[in-house]
């Protein structure tokens, strides 16, 4: 995951709203998109190694959409 460095001034710009007395801020937003994107590429995985033609008819679809909207 990654890691956020947080300044030790509130005052500055470079404070993160967090700090901010008043202020709620959704914790572990980052954390939550990270584990959503990392189980979304872990399905498609094990989609590709169960159901080869699937990543084939994939390409195929989004190939022809393109193509289309290139004419």
């Amino acid at each position: 995951m990654t890691h956020r460095a947080r300044h030790k001034e509130l005052g500055t710009s470079l404070a993160s709203p967090a700090d901010d007395p008043g202020h709620d801020v959704v914790p572990r937003r980052g954390d939550f998109l990270a584990f959503l994107g990392l189980v979304l590429a872990a399905g498609a995985l094990v989609l590709v190694v169960v159901r080869p033609e699937a990543a084939e008819a994939l390409v195929r679809a989004l190939s022809s959409s393109a193509a289309g909207l290139v004419r």
